[in-house]
C-alpha cells in the first residue's frame, strides 16, 4: 500500500507523485483531508480515516466519485430536524395557497363577500328561531302539565305515573333545547369569526394599490401579499438566492432573542426559547416547482404566554418584514 500525506498539496504535487509512483496507481486512488489540513493520497483509505470527506482518483488524478465525510449524531439529529421543519412548512405553504385559491375564485369582492356574510348570518338567526320557538312550544306544554298535576292534588287525587313521567320528559326535553341553542349560538359566532377572517384575507389578498387607490385583483399580487404574510422569499436565480440568503440570517439574528443553534447551507436556526417572550427564528432553503424559496420559519416557548406571542400581531409583523426586508436589501446591494 502506497500512503501519502502533505501539509497542504497542491494538484501540482499529485502530478508529480503520479509520474514518481506510477506502478502504484494502477488501481484506485483516494485523496483525502483530515482536520490538521494534512493532504493524503493513498490506494487505500485507513480505518482512522474513513470519517473524512474523500475523492476516488483516476490515474490521470480525474476527480471519479466523491463520498462525503461520515455525519456526527448532532448533525444526523440536525438533520432531521430540518427535514421535519422543511415537511412542516411545506404543509403550511401547500395549504394556504389552498385557500387562498378558493378564497379569490369563490369571491369577486369584498362587497360580493359581506352579502354572503349577511345572507349565512340571516340562516343562522332563523335557526335560532326554530330552537327558540320549539323550546317555548316544550314550555307551555310543560305549564299546562304541571297545572294539571296542581289540580289533581287540589282535589285530593293522585298524579297518574303517565303525568309525572311526562313532566319529566318535557324538562328534559327543554334542557336538550337549551343546549342545542346555545351550540347554534356558538357555531354563529364561529363561523362570523372564521368569515370575518376570510373577508380580511381577501382584502389582504386583493389590496389597493396604494399609487390610484383602485383594486388590483391578479394573481401575481395575491402571490406576493401571501408570500409577504407567510414569511417566504422566492428566489428568482440561484445567484439571488446566494445573496439572499446570507441577507435572511442577518433578519434571523436582529429579530431572534435566543442564542445561535444550527447554521448550513440550507438551515439556520437559532436556539429554542425558553422564556416566555422568547422568539426563536429560523430560515430553510426549499425547492419546489424548480424554484429555491427561503421560508421563516417563529417559534416560542410551549406555553399559554410564548402561544400568544406567536400567534400575535409581533409574530405576524415580522413574518411580513422578511420578504420586503430581503428584497429592499438585495436592491441596495445593486
Amino acid at each position: 500500500m502506497q500512503h501519502v500525506a502533505f501539509k497542504r498539496t497542491s494538484f501540482v504535487a499529485l502530478a508529480l507523485l503520479l509520474a514518481v509512483g506510477e506502478p502504484a496507481y494502477a488501481k484506485k486512488m483516494y485523496r483525502w483531508v483530515d482536520e490538521n489540513g494534512n493532504v493524503y493520497f493513498s490506494d487505500q483509505v485507513p480505518p482512522d480515516q474513513v470519517k473524512h470527506k474523500r475523492e476516488t482518483l483516476s490515474e490521470k488524478a480525474r476527480v471519479l466519485d466523491v463520498l462525503e465525510k461520515a455525519k456526527t449524531a448532532e448533525q444526523i439529529a440536525q438533520q432531521k430536524r430540518l427535514d421535519a421543519l422543511r415537511k412542516e412548512q411545506e404543509k403550511i405553504i401547500a395549504r394556504q395557497n389552498a385557500n387562498d385559491k378558493v378564497l379569490l375564485s369563490t369571491f369577486r369582492s369584498i362587497e360580493d363577500m359581506n352579502k354572503a356574510l349577511t345572507n349565512k348570518m340571516a340562516s343562522f338567526d332563523a335557526g335560532q328561531k326554530v330552537i327558540e320557538g320549539n323550546i317555548e312550544r316544550i314550555q307551555q306544554q310543560l305549564q299546562q302539565q304541571q297545572q294539571q298535576a296542581a289540580n289533581l292534588e287540589r282535589g285530593g287525587s293522585k298524579i297518574p305515573p303517565k303525568l309525572l313521567t311526562d313532566i319529566a320528559a318535557s324538562k328534559q326535553q327543554i334542557e336538550a333545547g337549551k343546549q342545542e341553542l346555545l351550540r347554534h349560538q356558538q357555531d354563529r359566532q364561529n363561523s362570523e369569526k372564521e368569515f370575518k377572517a376570510d373577508i380580511a384575507r381577501f382584502q389582504f389578498l386583493t389590496q389597493t394599490n396604494s399609487n390610484d387607490g383602485k383594486p388590483v385583483n391578479g394573481d401575481s399580487l395575491a402571490a406576493s401579499n401571501a408570500s409577504n404574510e407567510l414569511g417566504l422569499f422566492v428566489c428568482q436565480d440561484a445567484g439571488q438566492c446566494e445573496k439572499a440568503w446570507k441577507i435572511a440570517g442577518e433578519f434571523v439574528a436582529t429579530h431572534s432573542t435566543t442564542g445561535q443553534d444550527v447554521e448550513s447551507e440550507k438551515l439556520i436556526m437559532r436556539a429554542a426559547p425558553q422564556k416566555d417572550d422568547d422568539l426563536s427564528l429560523s430560515v430553510s432553503l426549499l425547492e419546489r416547482n424548480n424554484t429555491f424559496q427561503i421560508f421563516l420559519d417563529i417559534r416560542c416557548r410551549q406555553s399559554s404566554i410564548g402561544n400568544e406571542l406567536c400567534s400575535g400581531a409581533k409574530a405576524q409583523s415580522i413574518r411580513q418584514a422578511f420578504a420586503p426586508f430581503i428584497q429592499s436589501s438585495l436592491a441596495a446591494q445593486q
